[in-house]
């Protein structure tokens, strides 16, 4: 644990690092993915405020957060494509393409699907959590006043 900690010391630093990696991802998909990313921690922590609330509101809520989530990763996937077009398109004028050439342009094409994965499994888990939090009499209570 302290090596880590000094080899994190030792280094860029957490954000310094993550700026780098945007940069690196393209910062137009990168961004949009990070975007999504903290709507969907602000929708998390309404849903949590809302675990009391009515069953129309909450599952709005986890609906919410399941769609940002998944448009995160289709962000990614979508410009991993469109990455991965660019590097071929590129290899495809070169004569000789060397090896460490094509697997840096891999490396990049793979940074922001790794992002808008990492951004779909934290959203996934937050509304299942969410979901296993809530109590089931809430739903109950919900149902008996709408039949009156």
């Amino acid at each position: 644990m302290k090596t880590l900690l000094i080899s994190v010391a030792q280094n860029n630093g957490f954000f310094s690092e993550l700026y780098m990696r945007v940069q690196e991802g393209g910062p137009f998909w990168m961004t949009l993915i990070i975007l999504c990313f903290l709507l969907m921690l602000i929708l998390i922590v309404s849903a949590i405020l809302k675990l009391k609330s009515s069953n129309n509101i909450f599952r709005k809520s986890i609906s919410l957060i399941n769609q940002i989530a998944l448009l995160a990763l289709v962000i990614g996937l979508f410009s991993q494509l469109l990455g991965l077009i660019q590097v071929f398109d590129a290899f495809q004028s070169l004569n000789n393409v060397n090896p460490e050439l094509f697997a840096g342009g891999l490396k990049v094409t793979l940074l922001s699907p790794v992002f808008g994965g990492f951004t779909f499994i934290v959203g996934r888990l937050a509304s299942f959590i969410l979901s296993w939090l809530r109590n089931p009499e809430m739903d109950d209570m919900t149902m008996q006043s709408t039949t009156r």
